[in-house]
């Protein structure tokens, strides 16, 4: 069975190397319920957990999942003294702590970019992360630590990716490198930042002539031609000469 689990454990592991960019030391972020699931069925967190994951690990927790076990107080004080003595990453919770599920399911933000594992035994944490791409979950099951198969969300994401309807964080993460090398990331700020200005039209060149004075007395082509037809029309109307008056 433990060979079996193993190489279960090696198969997720892979999934989420290869897809979501995971990379030794795993980090792995445990809460108060985890810690206290070990402690009854006495397993060493330290000793046991990279032997099953097979790599090099980093055990931490958050400010606000060691505050909650203060608050609970004497029944979870083992669980309290287990996770003193993991890190404490910093979350955004220092002055106002909320609860642990909460917590931790902040730390993931919206594509995990730190590569957060998740090891709870909360069954609202455990849904939570389940509906979440990209973040492998840890849990106890009597006195063994057991990593959980892929969600099915990361199942469809991975397979949307491969079929090229969207784009990994890792590839988003490069472009967005290539694009600082190449100095594009401050134009596209300039250009989104500054407004386009309207630009202020030349007047037509033809507009600004000045007119031309016309000079009295030269008669202009029309009236020289109006002025021989109305000649014309007066000689043809003049009187012939029998119908004039004789002169005495």
């Amino acid at each position: 069975m433990k060979i079996k689990r193993q190489k279960q454990a090696k198969k997720t592991i892979s999934f989420y190397k290869y897809n979501f960019g995971f990379r030794e030391p795993f980090q792995i972020l445990l809460d108060g319920t985890f810690c206290q699931a070990a402690l009854k069925n006495k397993i060493q967190i330290k000793e046991q957990m990279p032997k099953y994951l097979m790599g090099e690990l980093q055990l931490c927790t958050t400010n606000c999942v060691l505050k909650e076990l203060e608050s609970l107080g004497k029944e979870l004080y083992g669980a309290k003294i287990i996770l003193q003595r993991f890190q404490t990453r910093h979350c955004a919770h220092f002055k106002d702590p909320v609860p642990a599920s909460q917590c931790l399911i902040s730390m993931l933000e919206e594509t995990n970019p730190h590569h957060y594992f998740i090891a709870t035994q909360d069954k609202e944490l455990t849904e939570a992360v389940k509906k979440a791409v990209g973040v492998p979950l840890l849990y106890i099951i009597l006195n063994t630590i057991v990593l959980d198969k892929p969600s099915p969300c990361s199942v469809a994401h991975v397979q949307a990716v491969q079929a090229g309807q969207l784009v990994t964080p890792e590839q988003q993460q490069s472009i967005h490198s290539m694009k600082e090398e190449k100095g594009l990331l401050g134009c596209e700020a300039e250009r989104r930042g500054k407004k386009r200005k309207q630009k202020s039209g030349n007047p037509n060149p033809l507009s600004c002539l000045k007119k031309k004075k016309k000079k009295p007395g030269v008669p202009t082509p029309k009236r020289a031609d109006e002025e021989k037809k109305r000649s014309r029309n007066r000689r043809r109307k003049a009187v012939p000469p029998q119908d004039r008056p004789d002169r005495e």
